[in-house]
């Protein structure tokens, strides 16, 4: 469900409301935060890793975009909470692109500088897990709005494929 980011950027924020049939809450968030497991399954990453600086930990992470388009870096404070609503157990992962003086921009790689995401979890009652995420990001660059909000649009249900697959996959 888009709706138009408030800056005239001509971007959308995306609301997402989907379900993983036979992926248990507790293992989509373990594949989630998993930053080392997911460079096996995600074909987009070049680059992923998590830093400590200033006592804070730091995630940068290069996107892999097609050609003739620049590669795209975020570098990001992410927390992940286990709460108890009702006596429903929910998964809360919160993400925000941070400005950090020891993560400085490559050559030839644009920053996203403007990059927010909350992800909830939950069970749907049998085996699987229901999920809502709320996703914002201005990729920067020349890249025409209509191209970024198709993109999107189809990569949101190509990641839930993916993400299941990597849950079928996952062992730790």
């Amino acid at each position: 469900l888009p709706i138009l980011f408030p800056q005239q950027s001509g971007l959308y924020e995306y609301k997402i409301f989907g379900g993983l049939a036979d992926c248990p809450p507790k293992l989509c968030a373990d594949v989630y935060m998993d930053l080392e497991f997911r460079k096996q399954w995600d074909q987009y990453v070049k680059e992923l890793y998590e830093k400590t600086y200033d006592g804070g930990k730091i995630i940068y992470w290069e996107v892999k975009y097609p050609f003739p388009l620049s590669n795209r870096d975020y570098v990001y404070i992410r927390e992940c909470q286990e709460m108890d609503v009702d006596g429903r157990k929910i998964w809360v992962v919160l993400a925000q692109s941070v400005s950090v003086p020891q993560c400085p921009e490559k050559p030839g790689v644009i920053r996203v500088k403007s990059y927010k995401q909350s992800l909830a979890i939950e069970s749907d009652g049998k085996a699987g897990s229901k999920v809502y995420m709320y996703y914002f990001d201005n990729p920067g660059g020349m890249i025409p709005s209509w191209l970024v909000n198709w993109a999107a649009k189809s990569g949101v249900p190509a990641f839930l494929k993916d993400m299941q697959k990597a849950c079928h996959n996952y062992s730790k």
